[in-house]
Formats: C-alpha cells, sequence, structure tokens
C-alpha cells in the first residue's frame, strides 16, 4: 500500500510510557517519522479488534440485526445478537475494543503534543499531520461514546467515557455523555481550521494514483480523515447531539461542494465486470485494507458453516432480501448472488475479491469505508423542515441507486424511508445499529427471522464498560 509504504510499527511506540521518551523521540525526529507515525494509526484500525471487523462487518452490524445469527446457542454470534453483554465472547470482545481504541487514541494524542513541540515540520505539514490527528481523537472517542455511551436523547447527562487529552496512561474521569459530545465537536472544529487551506483535497481532489515525484503524503486523501471527512463527522456528531440545524448545514455544504471530489457512482461502474460494490468515489474516508479479503472469507464465504457464515434470513426470491430491496434494478440488490453446491446458497459479496483491469486503480479492492457522501444525503433529509425538499435528498440516494423516487406523506413516512435506505447503504459497514441508538428506535427488524420485528429496549443499546476499567475504579 503505497499510503502506508516504510510505516513504522503503531504497536512499538503508542504503548510507549511517557518516561520512556527515547524511542519516542527518535520517531519524531524527521518530517517522514511524524508521517509515518500517523500512518500507523490508520493501518492499526484495521485491526479485527476494532474496524477490521467488530466495529463494521462483524459483531456491530449483527447488532443492528442484518443477520441470521441467534438460531442457537452454537452460532457464532448467538450472543451478540441477543445483546448478551454479560456473557464471555461479548464481554471479551468489547473489553478489547475499549483497549485497543484507548491505545490508538493514546498513540493520536503523542502525535497532537510532538506538533505543539519545536519540531522539523514545515507549516503545512504541522496544520495537516496535527488536523488530521485531532479528527482521529475525535472520531475514536465519539464512536467509544456511541457505543458505551447511553441513548442520547434518552438520558444525555448520564455517565459515558473518559476523554483523552493526553498520552499518559492515568485514569481519567468518566465524563457524562453530553459532555463527551462537546469535546467531540471541538476537537472537529479544531481539526477543520487547521486543515482548511492546507488539504490538497480542496485543491487537488482525492488524488488517488502515485505522484509522479514518488511522494504520497499529500495523495490518497480518501484513505486519511480530509477535511471533508471532518465536515462528515461534524454532522454525524451534531445529529448525535441533537443539534438537526447544525447537521443539516453541514451537510448541505458537504453537499453542495463536493460534486467534483465525490462524484455519484455509474451504473456501469457499480455492475460491471469489475463490479466496484463500494461505490467508491462516493466514500469519503476508507481505511485501506489490503487483507480485507480475509473480511470476506471469515464472515461470508459460501464455504463456511451455517452457524458461521453472516447472511440474510430467506432466500434470494423470499425473506429479507426481496423485503429489503424494493427492486431488483437496486444497485445494492446486485451485492447478493446464489451459490449451489455447499450449506449456504445465499451470499453477501460486498466484500469478496475483485479483480480490476488493466490500468485502473484497484483502491476500491480494499476500502473499508466509515464515511459516504449518502449519509450526508440521509442526514440533510432526515433534518430538512420542508417535506418537499427531505424528499429530494432522499430521492437523490435512491436515484443514485436505480430505484424510482418516493413520495412520502409526512414525517413518520419519510422516515421509514430514510431507516430503509440507509439499512440498504450501511451494510457492512457497522453503523446501523447506531442508526437504531440514535433515535431510540425499540422495534426494528429481527434478522434471525424471514420477516417481522423484535422489540429491544434501551438498555441493549448501551455496552456496559469493561469491568478492567471499572475495576481501577473502585
Amino acid at each position: 500500500m503505497l499510503l502506508l509504504a516504510g510505516t513504522v510499527s503503531c504497536e512499538s511506540w503508542i504503548s510507549i510510557e511517557p518516561t520512556d521518551r527515547l524511542s519516542e523521540d527518535k520517531v519524531f525526529s524527521t518530517q517522514k517519522g511524524f508521517q509515518q507515525a500517523l500512518n500507523g494509526i490508520y493501518a492499526e484500525m484495521n485491526s479485527n479488534i476494532v474496524y477490521g471487523s467488530n466495529l463494521s462487518a462483524g459483531a456491530l452490524d449483527v447488532m443492528g440485526q442484518y443477520y441470521v445469527a441467534d438460531i442457537d446457542a452454537t452460532y457464532s454470534y448467538y450472543y451478540f445478537a441477543r445483546y448478551g453483554y454479560s456473557y464471555t465472547p461479548v464481554k471479551t470482545a468489547f473489553a478489547n475494543v475499549w483497549a485497543k481504541m484507548y491505545s490508538l487514541i493514546s498513540g493520536v494524542n503523542i502525535i497532537i503534543e510532538k506538533c505543539e513541540q519545536p519540531n522539523s515540520l514545515t507549516s503545512q505539514y504541522q496544520n495537516l499531520i496535527k488536523g488530521e490527528a485531532l479528527a482521529l481523537r475525535a472520531m475514536l472517542h465519539f464512536d467509544l461514546l456511541r457505543l458505551f455511551g447511553p441513548v442520547m436523547n434518552n438520558n444525555p447527562s448520564a455517565d459515558a467515557i473518559p476523554y483523552m487529552t493526553s498520552a499518559d496512561q492515568n485514569i481519567q474521569a468518566i465524563l457524562k455523555a453530553d459532555v463527551v459530545i462537546e469535546n467531540v465537536i471541538d476537537d472537529l472544529l479544531a481539526s477543520s481550521e487547521l486543515l482548511n487551506g492546507v488539504d490538497p483535497i480542496l485543491t487537488e481532489g482525492v488524488q488517488n494514483l502515485p505522484s509522479p515525484t514518488g511522494n504520497n503524503d499529500f495523495n490518497y486523501r480518501q484513505y486519511r480523515l480530509n477535511y471533508y471527512a471532518v465536515q462528515a463527522l461534524l454532522a454525524r456528531a451534531y445529529l448525535w447531539k441533537g443539534d438537526k440545524t447544525s447537521a443539516l448545514r453541514i451537510a448541505k455544504d458537504v453537499i453542495e461542494n463536493t460534486a467534483q471530489v465525490f462524484p455519484i457512482a455509474s451504473q456501469s461502474s457499480a455492475s460491471g465486470a469489475y463490479p466496484d460494490r463500494m461505490f467508491s468515489s462516493e466514500v469519503i474516508f476508507s481505511l485501506y485494507n489490503t487483507s480485507r479479503i480475509n473480511v470476506y472469507n471469515r464472515l461470508f464465504a459460501p464455504a463456511l458453516s451455517v452457524k458461521n457464515i453472516l447472511t440474510f434470513a430467506g432466500t434470494l426470491d423470499a425473506g429479507r432480501v426481496p423485503e429489503l430491496y424494493d427492486t431488483q434494478n437496486d444497485l445494492r440488490y446486485k451485492m447478493w448472488g446464489i451459490y449451489t453446491g455447499g450449506e449456504n446458497n445465499l451470499i453477501f459479496n460486498k466484500f469478496s475479491d475483485v479483480s480490476v483491469s488493466s490500468g485502473d486503480t484497484d483502491g476500491y479492492c480494499y476500502m473499508m469505508p466509515l464515511i459516504r457522501l449518502s449519509e450526508l444525503y440521509l442526514i440533510a433529509a432526515e433534518c430538512e423542515p420542508d417535506l418537499t425538499q427531505a424528499a429530494y435528498y432522499l430521492n437523490r440516494v435512491r436515484y443514485s441507486r436505480n430505484c424510482p423516487d418516493v413520495s412520502p406523506s409526512g414525517t413518520e413516512e419519510l422516515m421509514t424511508y430514510i431507516t430503509s435506505e440507509f439499512r440498504k447503504e450501511m451494510i457492512g459497514e457497522g453503523q446501523m445499529f447506531f442508526f437504531y441508538k440514535r433515535n431510540a428506535m425499540q422495534n426494528i427488524p429481527n434478522g434471525s427471522a424471514i420477516s417481522g420485528n423484535m422489540n429491544i429496549s434501551l438498555d441493549s443499546y448501551v455496552v456496559p464498560v469493561p469491568e478492567s476499567e471499572t475495576d481501577k475504579r473502585m
């Protein structure tokens, strides 16, 4: 991967104790060292513990009730589908998420601290690296808040998580959820100010090709928390806070200013000989995972047993697939396929291996999308007070996926359509659970049944803080 070429091992320095300055200072003695350290954070985010599986296509999507997972206790994700947070597999998984995320945050904080000390960085590198690092700190805390914090519109002043702004390992106070979200927004605003004017995505676009000079520090901006990704995160954070006015303003701004930067995927690119199932041109921020095929092999491949594969209930013709996709012309419907000769015949292909034609960029073969343009349209549709304009944003997503327009009769029907589009857009990306939680939805599809919904308590949306963390505070 060109982006991460020459990357230092993130684990080799993000766990450094503050007293061990020699190794740390060596990493940050050059401009290249700063860049490699930041690249190391992005690389470590691909870990299966976090965005490589648990916080994307695996545990969180199971908890978002996409898949057949809780027929009996022998299914690999049985307790996740039932929100069984007291059971060992679930407790261990989320304890590991907590530890890994705060380890990454510690590494990010080292980078931020080094940017604030005398260093060898030029002004552009200084703003770019610190801006990205602040955005990473905000994003990692935000996802911890969304996972371990309360349902915001139900209890915003409930205890949530610590917000770590220092690289030291001292125990920090657990903050209220409304305080955490303000810290997230503050970091994103500071990041935005630093990136505005220096991020090459504003003038040169995503630049997903190698630089002729061999210096790719300012290329591949889709795989970094670029300026527009920070704006998208701000819209997401404001909506989580309940500030729809700010979320709408920012979502509209990104939509209106990125038509050339993140063009809508064409039908031919999404369904041609080398299908771009990621709609990659629209992805605002993604990790680059050269081992992404392992996600498919571990979770979705037809060779997996019935109790280990993640798939929809029913078949391609009857069950959850035709229920979700109101037309087979939907480009997202084409992510599903039929395989014969094994236990499983309904296969989700979004993460399967894709060969590309000679000369094409192969970026979408390794994308793990974390923020996409369609989410901004759906945020705008949800936050827009005018029903006609809200329907426009909704139908812009449907049109881009080759679906006919809809005409919601009121806000309740509009929200039903938005929820359906969000389910189709975000499958495999770990966002549906958070969508249900943000909207405090207590009647959601039952992934293990061919049809029908299940009731879920609001408590089921709150993953308990790991015992290892609470034990420290006793």
